[in-house]
């Protein structure tokens, strides 16, 4: 079992920036891909962000330009910079840590980001 801890979310003015971390407990941190998604109420989960292990990303159309993933292996962390924060921003926001092959999926509990206008 692997476990999830998100921390960095909260309130910020619009065109602010917010740091979002997701620190894992295990090292298999290193091998997986690791995903930032997103819940409104009412809406499916959406993906913000994604790194694989060899740091290549996606990022969602709109946040493109504005957030930055990364990870840090040696801390098993990732992070999402998130700048330039709209209203449509705020959301739950969800750490994943996953292996396609290997059939690791785990989920965070999740941070809310509150973006006011």
């Amino acid at each position: 079992q692997v476990q999830l801890v998100e921390s960095g979310g909260g309130l910020v003015q619009a065109g602010g920036p917010l740091r979002l971390s997701c620190a894992a407990s295990r090292s298999i941190f290193s091998i997986c891909v690791m995903g930032w998604y997103r819940q409104t109420p009412g809406k499916q989960r959406e993906l913000v962000a994604r790194i694989t292990n060899v740091d290549n990303t996606n990022y969602a159309d709109s946040v493109k330009g504005r957030f930055t993933i990364s990870r840090d292996n040696a801390k098993n962390t990732v992070y999402l910079q998130m700048n330039s924060l709209k209203p449509e921003d705020t959301a739950v926001y969800y750490c994943r840590a996953d292996h396609p092959v290997y059939g690791y999926d785990y989920w965070g509990q999740g941070t809310q980001v509150t973006v006011s206008s």
